[in-house]
């Protein structure tokens, strides 16, 4: 790389840092005051909400990089059209492209840091952040979701009520199927259980269990105080069932999707979660190379007020089309991969456009 590239990237990646830090201030400040409802909520304390503010940052820093990276992107390389360095640049040879390819290598590095930060830092502290919450609002835990959460392995159904502490759980009910040959399925026999605890290699020891056979008449009841039951769902794949897609790591997604297809479920809400954040984190490349047409063109000499209001606008226009293709998307059908990749694949084709116009 040569030394120009190098300053062009280093322009970018400093101004970013600024943007970035400025926007995660404000973040702070707005996830404080939402933390406010809930102080004094059990032992939930004011100290407990800034600890929380603190380890829901990594999140929104994963979040708010393509945003901020434009703004960055802006700022920086406007500030050099503004001195007439870009101009210097050129008139040495170097052309728009160049320039934009320049601009998302800088893109490239942020998407690189801000992959290794989401995947082995960000969720990590989310997920802390969310149960010293929970711990502090309610005696009670529900670590795996307040909602039922349903699981299928094979012919064989498990709901479960509630996770009352690690590798424990309340309400456990079985759903034993049959499959005929015409594809149908029918109930042979229906289980319940008061809990359930996971030991050592996926076995489960089910509590108070009763079992009815519904295959048979009369049907026939078993009672046992204990029972073992051998299954690889493991608490892992119950925590990832009751979460929301987008709180969870790539590694996590693509495993639990893989688990859904292997048992014939609907693993759509997943896949679209899954191409979508790939999608939103590439766009960081593109929206820093979107950044030279502008400030070569009509931001040339623009203040930074209004290279942050375009900035700004950009990034809610396409963080609308993201969000509008997604709610849509169940409704009308469409693939995954067109709803996660549709927006980026617009954005590309606008960018391309706008640096060969470019003079």
């Amino acid at each position: 790389m040569k030394r120009i590239d190098q300053y062009l990237v280093g322009e970018v990646l400093r101004y970013t840092g600024l943007v970035m830090v400025v926007l995660l201030m404000l973040t702070a400040l707005f996830l404080f005051i939402d933390q406010q409802s809930d102080v004094g909520v059990g032992t939930y304390s004011l100290l407990d909400a800034a600890l929380v503010t603190a380890l829901l940052l990594p999140k929104q820093a994963f979040l708010l990089l393509p945003i901020g990276a434009l703004m960055g992107a802006l700022l920086g390389l406007g500030n050099l059209a503004r001195g007439s360095e870009l101009i210097v640049v050129r008139a040495t040879g170097m052309s728009v492209w160049r320039m934009a390819l320049s601009a998302g290598f800088a893109g490239a590095l942020l998407l690189v840091l801000a992959t290794l930060f989401g995947e082995y830092l960000a969720t990590p502290l989310e997920s802390y952040a969310n149960q010293i919450k929970t711990t502090g609002k309610y005696t009670q835990l529900s670590i795996a979701g307040n909602g039922i959460v349903w699981m299928k392995e094979g012919d064989q159904m498990i709901s479960i009520d509630r996770q009352v502490a690690d590798h424990r759980y309340g309400g456990v009910r079985l759903y034993q199927l049959a499959t005929d040959a015409m594809g149908r399925q029918r109930l042979l026999a229906l289980s319940h259980a008061e809990g359930a605890e996971v030991g050592a290699a996926q076995q489960w020891t089910l509590r108070h269990y009763v079992s009815s056979t519904l295959d048979t008449f009369p049907v026939v009841t078993h009672q046992s105080t204990a029972l073992k039951l051998t299954t690889a769902i493991n608490p892992e794949f119950l925590t990832l069932a009751a979460v929301d897609p987008s709180s969870l790591p790539l590694r996590a997604l693509i495993r639990y999707i893989r688990h859904l297809r292997a048992n014939d479920l609907a693993a759509r809400p997943w896949e679209v979660a899954l191409w979508s954040r790939l999608a939103r984190s590439l766009s960081t490349v593109v929206l820093c190379m979107l950044a030279v047409p502008f400030v070569l063109g009509p931001l040339r000499s623009s203040g930074a007020g209004l290279r942050i209001v375009l900035g700004i606008v950009i990034g809610v226009i396409y963080f609308l089309i993201n969000r509008t293709l997604e709610s849509s998307g169940d409704v009308y059908g469409v693939p995954p991969l067109v709803i996660a990749w549709a927006p980026l694949a617009i954005l590309s084709a606008f960018t391309a456009v706008a640096i060969a116009k470019t003079r």
